[in-house]
């Protein structure tokens, strides 16, 4: 259980009054809480997750120590019928579990988790070749962090984009988006659109409408 606030005598007092009821321990402030590091300085909080990281790679056992500048190849279109059919697709599925559960403190893969989530249903050679590509990028970035500053304006920055027609597939576009508050980046999501754009300007459109429900 985590316990916070801005009023530490009201924190103590609710901590107090748990321990009356339940059989507890305090483990005092926090540092780790299911595979996320949390680390406070006098600017602020920095937020990763890099034991869990390590824990990933250790487990899909790459059998050399390459790593890559960028987790996905730009402006390479990506379909079902990409290579062949993986004999055991567990480990893939596993694998892109793990990642879109690391995604909660790194948007840097956001958009290469969205597309290979795609895939879990029926994964091939091709698309594991890519997976593989994302976990060595993460080996190289693996110290990144987040970071929320403790001095920040409480105003709300917003971007958004689009890419259009992406899916070969079925033609529908990706949406993604970012918010900051001040400097502190709290939320961002990558999406694949409900219908088919005609156009790339409608697509932007799309990417808008979601970001402004979100800030909404």
């Amino acid at each position: 259980m985590i316990i916070t606030g801005d009023d530490p005598e009201y924190i103590a007092f609710d901590k107090a009054r748990l321990r009356d009821q339940f059989l507890m321990t305090n483990l005092g402030p926090l540092r780790y809480f299911l595979g996320i590091e949390v680390s406070s300085t006098s600017d602020g909080l920095y937020i990763s997750q890099e034991k869990y990281i390590q824990d990933l790679l250790a487990r899909a056992a790459l059998g050399d120590e390459r790593t890559v500048e960028t987790p996905m190849e730009l402006n390479v279109k990506r379909q079902l019928t990409d290579g062949d059919p993986l004999s055991d697709p567990t480990r893939y599925r596993h694998l892109v579990g793990s990642l879109v559960y690391l995604a909660v403190t790194r948007p840097d893969i956001s958009y290469p988790v969205h597309i290979l989530s795609q895939f879990v249903s029926a994964p091939t050679t091709v698309h594991y070749s890519h997976l593989l590509c994302v976990l060595r990028y993460l080996r190289g970035t693996i110290t990144r962090r987040l970071f929320f500053p403790r001095s920040s304006s409480l105003q709300l920055q917003c971007y958004s984009d689009a890419t259009w027609a992406s899916d070969p597939s079925d033609r529908r576009s990706l949406s993604a988006y970012c918010v900051f508050l001040g400097g502190s980046l709290i939320a961002w999501k990558t999406k694949k659109q409900t219908a088919v754009s005609h156009s790339s300007v409608e697509a932007e459109l799309r990417a808008m409408a979601l970001l402004t429900a979100e800030v909404t």
